[in-house]
Order: C-alpha cells, then sequence, then structure tokens
C-alpha cells in the first residue's frame, strides 16, 4: 500500500455541501473526491507527472 499523509482544511458549508453531493452522485467518498480532484489538476499544471 503507498504511503500516505493526511491534509485538513476548513471550506464554506455551501462547498462543503456541494463536495459531499459530488461524492454522492460519484459514489465515492469526499476525500477520495477531493484527492481525486487534486491530483487532476495538479497533474494538469505539471506539479505531478501524467500517467
Amino acid at each position: 500500500m503507498a504511503k500516505t499523509s493526511a491534509i485538513s482544511v476548513r471550506v464554506p458549508d455551501a462547498t462543503k455541501a456541494a463536495a459531499e453531493a459530488a461524492a454522492q452522485d460519484e459514489r465515492r467518498s469526499v476525500a477520495s473526491l477531493v484527492e481525486l480532484i487534486l491530483t487532476d489538476w495538479l497533474k494538469d499544471k505539471g506539479y505531478l507527472p501524467k500517467d
């Protein structure tokens, strides 16, 4: 299993509710959705290598 690190962020209530709704629609946890969004953004910007 890959080593992971925790990140804690604060967001407005509306953002959290939207993330929860989106995660439910995608059948993911909010943490999994946020990881996907962040990873995709970092790849698009060149901070992470594209697969």
